[in-house]
């Protein structure tokens, strides 16, 4: 397991507005949790904790902690939570939880699949990613960087389950063992559009209906008019 070093302030600096300041000074606010003991508000060099962020290890890389005031003691520590800007993507403020290389921990790992499925592919159809991240228990020195599933043996309906997944002695998977990490899918077929009988089509009987009757009555109105001009020609 990857291990890395950052040295970090302690962080006098309270409230929303004075954490604007420290942003400004190239600093990232945190905070480090340690079980049954006070936390620590501590603050970082930017520069330096983008350089923990990118390490292969990802999240879940063990840190060796330093902080200035505390004569040089290196703490084991892991990435607790990292906020981020919703807009810019920089980081805001990062959490870390001291631990002990002797006690297991409960971490998520990233799962990522290797290989080519031929028989998928020859289907045109889609291998589907199911779950991205398993939790699994150990100890900090043997979380691994990456859970890696093999796929070229897949065929269309086939899927790797959770329990499915080959971990190194001493991991513990967390994860239902029944959760689909990564299906095989065929292709998605779009369904033709059901056509819909223009809606003149199916109003102008009426229509014509209507006309017809109102052109008829017309006609029955003439005709009683008729008589009554007869019968006056009569009674002159």
């Amino acid at each position: 397991m990857e291990r890395i070093k950052l040295q970090a302030e302690i962080r006098e600096e309270i409230g929303k507005n004075k954490l604007k300041i420290v942003r400004k000074a190239d600093y990232i606010p945190a905070c480090l949790y340690r079980a049954g003991k006070e936390a620590f508000n501590l603050k970082v060099n930017k520069s330096a904790l983008h350089d923990v962020l990118h390490t292969k290890a990802g999240e879940n890389v063990i840190i060796d902690l330093t902080i200035e005031s505390q004569k040089g003691k290196t703490r084991p520590v892991i990435m607790k939570e990292v906020q981020y800007h919703p807009i810019k993507d920089d980081v805001l403020h990062i959490d870390f939880n001291e631990i002990s290389l002797t006690e297991k921990i409960k971490v998520n790992v990233p799962v990522a699949a290797k290989g080519e499925a031929e028989e998928v592919k020859k289907e045109s159809g889609i291998i589907e990613h199911v779950m991205w991240e398993v939790e699994i228990e150990c100890l900090p020195t043997q979380i691994p960087e990456k859970i890696e599933v093999d796929v070229s043996h897949l065929k269309i309906g086939d899927a790797i389950f959770v329990k499915d997944l080959v971990t190194a002695p001493g991991i513990e998977m967390l994860s239902d063992p029944e959760s689909i990490v990564i299906n095989a899918v065929p292709p998605h077929i779009e369904k033709p559009a059901e056509e819909v009988a223009p809606e003149d089509a199916t109003t102008e009987p009426e229509v014509i209906e209507k006309g017809k009757k109102e052109k008829e009555g017309e006609e029955e109105a003439a005709e009683v008019a008729a008589p009554k001009k007869e019968a006056k020609k009569e009674a002159k």
